[in-house]
């Protein structure tokens, strides 16, 4: 069977299943993972156990995942106990060791840092426990399913730091001084953010970086408006304008742009959830790229319990399935409709993008 094969047939089995009601329902389990979720009785799906991390819960982007995984894993009768990553790749790696000889049905991890959760999952793997990576890839691509990943569920890390990016050019006429505010430079969604900014910004030859190149902060909010505002510091002339690989850093700046001669810089960023909209609303924000973390987790979280309800085998899964991560401003009524839509799908009642 070809790959494009494999990946149509197990979408087309997944989408067929994808009511709440018939996913809720259940289906036999001929082989499963460690804790042996098997079909329910007449009341529902037999209860499943999954361990869940991504980066680090003082982020709007993971706290908001984690409601998101809770929520369907009530509705789709999955216990799930949560690891946060803290944005420390030696915590995270510690909590996900200690608990891998623990039943899990399943596991889904979003990495702080590529390589750093190998060990663990590959020791999960010898339990038949299956995991699923989110947002970012836990090993390189090539290597997933040696060491016990079945499928990484991301958006276009690339493509989001591209669409930014380009809004940001188009805002500043392509010309003048930006600052670049990254990430972590281990993390593999920064680094596909990095990359689209540098796709983007090799068009312009009369933009120009201010410091260079981009300045790594660590997802870290303080970090970000400590590093903005020394930049801002260093130039005499208005800088035209920056691009933050989250909307949580974007924000931290602020209160470091008013009464300065940069007030009216143009800003863009990643992220997309409620605060960023409400600042792109605001004309705070240029615009936002939607990563899609309620997208992420609740795809993660369903395309795991259809391996273990199920019994996939992991030849039938695609290695990757992307979501998409629409572009959202306030300056033409088709950004607006996409605005508005985001504002609902966003909320934590919904939790849909």
């Amino acid at each position: 069977m070809s790959d494009q094969s494999t990946r149509r047939s197990f979408l087309e089995r997944m989408a067929a299943l994808s009511g709440l009601g018939l996913m809720a329902a259940g289906c036999s389990q001929p082989e499963g993972g460690a804790g042996g979720g098997a079909q329910g009785g007449a009341s529902g799906p037999k209860k499943l156990r999954a361990a869940f991390s991504n980066a680090g819960l003082q982020s709007t982007w993971c706290s908001l995942g984690k409601t998101t995984a809770e929520l369907w894993g009530k509705l789709l009768n999955v216990d799930i106990e949560w690891f946060d990553g803290e944005f420390d790749p030696e915590k995270q790696r510690n909590k996900i060791d200690s608990i891998t000889g623990d039943d899990w049905d399943f596991c889904c991890f979003q990495a702080v840092q590529i390589d750093s959760l190998a060990a663990p999952v590959r020791k999960l793997q010898k339990r038949g426990i299956p995991v699923i990576s989110m947002d970012t890839l836990l090993v390189d691509m090539d290597k997933m399913r040696e060491t016990g990943v079945w499928c990484e569920v991301t958006p276009d890390q690339v493509g989001m730091g591209m669409s930014s990016t380009q809004l940001l050019m188009d805002r500043i006429g392509g010309k003048g001084k930006v600052i670049h505010i990254g990430g972590l430079s281990a993390h593999s969604g920064a680094q596909g953010r990095f990359e689209g900014f540098e796709k983007v910004r090799a068009k312009y030859p009369e933009v120009q970086v201010v410091g260079g190149e981009v300045r790594w902060c660590d997802w870290k909010k303080e970090k970000a408006a400590d590093t903005f505002a020394s930049l801002l510091a260093q130039e005499k002339e208005p800088i035209a304008g920056a691009f933050f690989h989250s909307d949580d850093m974007a924000l931290a700046w602020v209160p470091a742009l008013k009464n300065t001669i940069h007030e009216k810089m143009a800003i863009t960023a990643v992220d997309g959830q409620r605060e960023g909209l409400e600042a792109v609303k605001n004309g705070v924000l240029a615009g936002t790229t939607v990563n899609p973390v309620c997208l992420i987790h609740h795809t993660a979280l369903i395309v795991a319990q259809f391996i273990v309800r199920n019994g996939e085998k992991p030849e039938n899964v695609p290695l990757e399935i992307i979501t998409p991560g629409p572009l959202c401003a306030n300056d033409t009524p088709e950004h607006q409709r996409v605005l508005d839509s985001m504002f609902y799908l966003a909320d934590p009642l919904h939790c849909l993008t």
